[in-house]
């Protein structure tokens, strides 16, 4: 079982303290067993993978904040997507340590020095969102599970929790998600078969589909990072697919000026929804709620909704 390296710390407030007849002011009252009262504290080394959230250093939970401060060192990786609110400097003031950014042959081919780090010191491993929705990640943590390198996981809110929450569709009625890529990325013009495969099925069956939208980080294809739009998603799928099709646009989850927008997907590409990240949800039945989610939350028109009600 994993345990805090910094055991020396006391698990109390300042100014309190606690023996097996000195319970701590202001809490419950418990007694510590005598016989354990002095036992050294056991370190136990272990492979943290920390995800934070989705906008900024400040969006990590408690309990992942925890684990960073308790590191002896910090890896991360930002290819699969990143906080559009802070960089690797601001999460190092924040938390108080450097991070090792790894790019993807540097988790995927070699991630020999994050595993050899975490075979003799505690060591995190940071991602934007939910840091097991990758199956990167989880491979990275297989690998170190089979080095007898123990792992715990730390969760946080994720696009999907968001997409849900922010336009008032049921997560539920969610059914398989797709990425579209650039069309650069897949080697072929306009949207790929197995996208518009997957809205389909999730349409015959009354189901939402959530679209993540491409990302290239150090791409030598592209000057710096690029970041699909939510319009330019939805003109692909306005010309490659359906024009008329409901879209709902979630733009910059998890940030105070997060925004969401419901219109037909070639509304959409015409609209400008500013900085990443930006998702695309197209959505299948709707419940009644779910379509009053969308006109008071999102702006959908009326008579497009009315096309969709359940």
């Amino acid at each position: 079982m994993w345990q805090p390296r910094n055991t020396n710390r006391s698990a109390l407030p300042p100014g309190h303290s606690c023996s097996s007849d000195n319970p701590p002011t202001g809490g419950p009252r418990h007694r510590v067993p005598v016989a354990f009262s002095n036992l050294p504290a056991v370190r136990i080394i272990v492979l943290t993978f920390v995800g934070l959230g989705l906008y900024d250093e400040r969006s990590v939970t408690v309990a992942g904040a925890d684990a960073i401060a308790a590191a002896d060192r910090a890896f991360a990786e930002f290819y699969t997507s990143r906080l559009v609110g802070a960089d690797v400097a601001d999460l190092e003031a924040y938390h108080g340590i450097d991070v090792e950014v790894r790019d993807r042959a540097g988790v995927e081919q070699d991630p020999e020095p994050m595993l050899s780090a975490a075979e003799t010191e505690d060591v995190v491993f940071l991602t934007a969102g939910d840091t097991m929705i990758s199956t990167t990640h989880v491979d990275l943590r297989l690998r170190a599970e089979d080095r007898g390198v123990e792992t715990r996981v730390i969760h946080a809110p994720t696009a999907e929790s968001a997409a849900s929450s922010l336009t008032g569709l049921q997560n539920y009625r969610f059914g398989k998600a797709t990425t579209l890529p650039f069309e650069w990325a897949h080697g072929a013009d306009g949207v790929p078969s197995s996208v518009v495969d997957t809205i389909e099925s999730n349409r015959d069956r009354g189901l939402h589909t959530l679209c993540y939208l491409d990302i290239k980080v150090d791409h030598p294809r592209v000057d710096g990072d690029e970041y699909m739009t939510a319009s330019h998603a939805a003109g692909l799928l306005a010309d490659h697919w359906n024009p008329d099709a409901l879209g709902v646009v979630v733009a910059r989850a998890g940030a105070p000026d997060a925004t969401v927008r419901a219109d037909r997907l070639a509304a959409l590409a015409d609209e400008d929804f500013g900085d990443p990240l930006h998702l695309l949800v197209v959505p299948g039945d709707l419940h009644h709620v779910e379509a009053d989610a969308l006109a008071g939350l999102a702006d959908a028109p009326a008579d497009v909704l009315d096309e969709y009600r359940d």
